[in-house]
């Protein structure tokens, strides 16, 4: 499988989600002014999370209006573009109350496909 194919975009969507989930639980805003490096991390797995989802194609995407695709994308531009002002307090909600539920879709739309 390519990385094009958008079930592997959807995968790694996945995958980066759970792990930012995994790392961000029990963390607090101030573990993340005072801890660069979980930060950094949790940054760059919402963006990888962000750029996947920005190559699953039109298509599927109408298919699956329940996932917020222009919000995922639009949080990727913003922490790429905007990375000298992130609001960690945004990135953690982001994080512990938007991805848990995107965990649930697309291993949803996953299954799916495999039914």
């Amino acid at each position: 499988m390519s990385r094009n194919d958008p079930l592997v975009r959807l995968r790694h969507m996945l995958d980066y989600a759970v792990e930012a989930v995994a790392m961000a639980e029990g963390q607090s805003v101030n573990a993340l002014r005072e801890r660069r490096q979980l930060a950094l991390a949790l940054t760059h797995l919402v963006e990888l999370v962000g750029e996947a989802a920005s190559g699953v194609p039109e298509a599927i995407r109408a298919e699956h209006p329940q996932v917020p695709w222009p919000k995922i994308i639009a949080m990727r531009h913003r922490l790429i573009h905007g990375y000298h002002s992130v609001d960690y307090a945004i990135l953690l909600d982001t994080v512990t109350q938007d991805l848990p539920t995107l965990i649930v879709q697309l291993k949803a739309i996953l299954q799916s496909v495999k039914d």
